[in-house]
């Protein structure tokens, strides 16, 4: 039996024929561009045009099953194919489900299974300091290396961006590096050569493709794409913003709007806001959920943080909702009140956990974005992080694999704490160590034995004097605490102010992912039916 169409017949179907292990598929037009998405309890997955169209082919035309046997040898059919198709980016052997390396990463990207050989830290460049300029730093993190602990690789990419965020493509080809200020985009292959990225690409009319958004920040990897979250826009260099999208090569695909009290664009207001600001973004492929946050825009960004806290205008200019979009649609459904500037998102990993989490900067809450029992998406403040009255400043915050444990930095107090999460409607905290005078970032390995901490928040909010302290810190968690591998000044180093954390590893590209590919398109022909 043939796929029935199912609504518009230029973006979707729905199989009205698929195994048992498959509810449904789709099937995107973008200007003859296809790509293929599977749909199954716990994960979306996604393959190349050519092996979708093989995979539908076989749907298509696979013969009615006549008894109990060819119903058995059909169930093993489909998934075996979609394993060999997908091999080299997912771990077919065991129970299908959303995977990544860092526990922050896209579920689309594929695993590093064992030790990551390396960490590449988007800095900041600091007039005077060594080149001044904004570069990719690449640090051997594998003990057994003869480099551990060294920085093995850096990329300088002229002049200071202000430097933020990098994130992988779902092949982790590219690493997209953006910068907050010039609004440039940074394409870096990693795929190469591991140990030595080499810059590949700078977009720089990312401002005029996008319809005049500014301040790209999140950089995340969708099946072929890149979303990616802006902070302004330059009209008035405010928070009103939008997500935009890229192919993983760097072409412009869409920009999706945020939803504002003038235009909703279809999405429910729940409480007070709708203030169309933007910040991270992350997905749950399994409930067809994408989450955004909200931070402010250019004009206090980068302003000086001191300055700023003085401006009571500027203080207004702060994001205060969690919008909850329709995945594959990317339309907005629902906006939440999270006053208060929620940073990034972090969703639950375990295929029954329909729940992310975010923090705000301003009230210093955990809040959590729940699926109620009737289906329905909630936002709730769970537990304060610190003493709120203080404003430590919640920053990054890191989920562990299982769900059980969110670590939470705090800017001003320069302390990582550790959070019970196993309720997630009542969260705990079990543990707290000072990592510097300032920390920012944290990044954690799969499977929660490593921790990696830096620094720098932005150029311009970022501690003066002695209290400016700019590193990279390895840290082990052994259980009860957190024992300091080594640390990297990048002061010291003359590198500058030390953001964003990717982790990279040679398993990744091996010489047998080439292999692996054949032998998907070997398996496909030899089980598609003969005409």
């Amino acid at each position: 039996m043939s796929p029935q169409l199912a609504g518009d017949d230029k973006s979707e179907y729905a199989c009205t024929d698929c195994l048992r292990d498959w509810s449904h598929y789709s099937k995107n037009l973008d200007k003859n561009e296809y790509s293929f998405y599977f749909f199954s309890k716990t994960t979306t997955i996604w393959v190349s045009k050519q092996i979708g169209r093989q995979i539908l082919a076989f749907i298509a035309n696979k013969p009615e099953p006549q008894e109990d046997s060819m119903k058995v040898q059909e169930k093993k059919i489909l998934p075996r194919m979609l394993c060999s198709a997908m091999a080299t980016t997912l771990l077919c052997a065991a129970p299908l489900m959303a995977q990544a390396d860092e526990t922050c990463q896209s579920p689309y990207m594929a695993k590093i299974t064992g030790q990551e050989d390396f960490v590449y830290i988007w800095t900041l460049g600091v007039e005077g300091l060594g080149d001044g300029q904004d570069k990719l730093v690449t640090v051997d993190v594998n003990p057994n290396s003869e480099n551990y602990g060294k920085i093995v690789s850096t990329i300088s990419v002229g002049g200071r961006n202000e430097a933020h965020h990098s994130g992988f493509t779902d092949d982790r080809k590219y690493l997209w590096a953006g910068g907050l200020d010039t609004s440039k985009l940074f394409l870096f292959d990693v795929a190469s050569n591991p140990g030595k990225p080499r810059l590949h690409k700078v977009i720089t009319d990312f401002v005029d493709k996008s319809g005049g958004v500014v301040g790209p920040h999140t950089t995340y990897a969708l099946p072929g794409r890149i979303m990616i979250t802006g902070l302004s826009n330059n009209k008035d260099h405010g928070g009103r913003s939008a997500l935009v999208e890229y192919t993983n090569e760097g072409k412009y695909v869409a920009t999706h709007w945020m939803p504002t009290d003038q235009n909703l664009q279809g999405a429910k207001k729940t409480g007070k806001y709708a203030d169309g600001y933007n910040y991270d973004v992350r997905v749950l492929p399994r409930k067809n959920v994408m989450l955004t946050s909200s931070f402010t825009g250019w004009s206090n960004y980068m302003m000086d943080f001191g300055k700023m806290l003085q401006d009571k205008e500027a203080m207004k200019r702060f994001g205060n909702t969690v919008v909850l979009w329709d995945l594959h649609a990317k339309k907005p459904k629902k906006v939440f009140d999270v006053p208060g500037a929620p940073l990034e998102i972090r969703c639950a990993w375990q295929p029954n956990h329909n729940w992310c989490v975010t923090t705000t900067a301003l009230t210093s809450k955990i809040w959590l974005i729940y699926e109620d029992d009737k289906g329905e998406w909630q936002a709730e403040a769970v537990a304060d992080i610190g003493d709120p009255s203080k404003i430590p400043l919640p920053v990054d915050i890191s989920i562990s694999a299982d769900d059980s444990r969110l670590w939470v930095n705090t800017f001003m107090d320069g302390k990582t704490r550790l959070f019970d999460m196993t309720d997630p409607h009542h969260p705990k905290q079990t543990y707290e160590k000072v990592i510097g005078r300032q920390v920012n970032m944290a990044s954690s390995s799969w499977d929660g034995k490593r921790i990696y901490y830096t620094s720098s928040l932005l150029a311009n909010w970022d501690k003066k004097g002695k209290d400016n302290e700019q590193f990279f810190k390895s840290y082990v968690w052994d259980g009860e605490k957190l024992v300091e591998q080594f640390s990297i000044d990048f002061n010291k180093e003359k590198l500058g102010r030390a953001h964003q954390m990717r982790f990279g590893a040679y398993s990744l590209y091996s010489a047998a992912k080439p292999m692996l590919q054949n032998a998907a398109t070997a398996t496909l022909a030899a089980s598609s039916p003969t005409p």
